[in-house]
């Protein structure tokens, strides 16, 4: 009877045992399986989401539309950590980016990872630019310094520019185009098209010219295209704000007695020499609607992209009774201003002398 009892206690301590073995395998296995996890997820959290960028300032990519895979690879490799670059090789193979590149401007910021950076390109999630329209002499000087900025070849927009049908889209003409560019700072897509470019262009035209300024355009006689082909010529004569309001009030005297103008930016403006410190008789028979010593009234078109302060000293010049002018002789790039054309005469003497004197051609 004893023997029976022990064995049975034996058995039942045995079957305890082994239940308690048979629940510390599986936790151990479980807890193993938990940790190696852990880590491969870790892994894969660095390798995706740690910075692609190696550098601490913000960096920009610019993609276009001969861009392959290659050559975005080629763009980021620069810049590049090289867990970064391996991380969206992977991602962009297996999620097909070569097959959905989009063009545009994008922002990588420190920090940024893998696969952040390849959800921004494949999204087309790209940074707008501010654009600052330049204060062109021509459009072909205009057409390159926009190149620069943008996705668009500078050849392309000179040509455009330059073409009768397309100006006529945006009611102007070739010689009036360069009105549209309002030389402000706007912001906008580095991929936009030439088309949205100018009604964009268009846009800001439009309300640039307010109520208000029309109507004191309208008080002068002048368009506003009027206006910015004088306030183009006013900016070639002078950087000085309030200069530009007397001269813009001598010219308007000119035109109001129908005068030719005779302003000597015109004429640089006609041959194309922008370099031009005194002009000569010979200069001055040029054949062109730009001559405005030959030709009365505004040339067809500003000689440059006119600047905010040159169109509103037009606007709100100043009245005087000056029909002349002429470069001070202390080189100071203030006028000497005259009513008559004796007290302008003698201005022009003192200046001449004075050129002659440095050996000025």
């Amino acid at each position: 009877m004893v023997i029976c009892l022990l064995n049975r206690t034996f058995v039942a301590e045995k079957n305890e045992m082994m239940k308690k073995k048979n629940f510390k395998y599986p936790k151990a296995y479980l807890y193993a399986a938990g940790a190696g996890l852990t880590a491969i997820i870790a892994l894969v959290c660095y390798y995706l989401f740690c910075s692609l960028s190696a550098k601490n300032e913000t960096q920009y990519v610019c993609i276009d539309t001969d861009d392959t895979i290659d050559s975005v690879y080629a763009k980021l490799e620069p810049f590049a950590t090289t867990v970064g670059k391996k991380a969206f090789h992977t991602i962009a193979r297996h999620l097909k980016y070569a097959d959905n590149i989009h063009t545009g401007r994008y922002k990588i910021e420190p920090g940024d990872g893998a696969l952040t950076v390849w959800r921004r390109l494949s999204g087309g999630q790209q940074e707008p630019i501010d654009l600052t329209v330049p204060e062109a002499r021509t459009k072909e000087r205009l057409a390159a310094l926009l190149s620069k900025k943008l996705m668009l070849d500078s050849t392309t927009i000179a040509r455009s520019l330059c073409d009768s049908i397309f100006c006529a889209k945006y009611e102007a003409d070739t010689a009036t185009i360069i009105c549209m560019f309002i030389p402000n700072t706007y912001n906008i897509y580095w991929d936009v098209t030439l088309d949205d470019l100018m009604k964009r262009m268009q846009r800001e035209y439009q309300d640039f010219w307010t109520p208000d300024r029309r109507q004191k355009a309208e008080a002068i006689g002048l368009t506003p295209n009027e206006v910015q082909t004088l306030a183009s010529i006013v900016d070639e004569e002078t950087n000085d704000t309030e200069e530009k309001h007397i001269i813009a009030g001598l010219y308007l005297n000119r035109l109001k007695k129908d005068m030719p103008l005779q302003a000597c930016p015109t004429i640089k403006y006609a041959w194309k020499r922008f370099d031009l410190k005194r002009l000569y008789d010979s200069l001055l028979n040029i054949d062109s609607p730009y001559n405005t010593y030959k030709n009365k009234g505004l040339p067809p078109g500003p000689i440059k992209v006119a600047s905010i302060k040159g169109i509103d000293a037009v606007l709100n010049y100043t009245p005087s009774d000056y029909l002349f002018m002429c470069a001070k002789d202390d080189f100071s790039g203030h006028h000497a201003f005259a009513a008559t054309g004796t007290e302008h005469m003698a201005n022009a003497h003192r200046y001449q002398q004075a050129l002659n004197e440095r050996g000025i051609k």
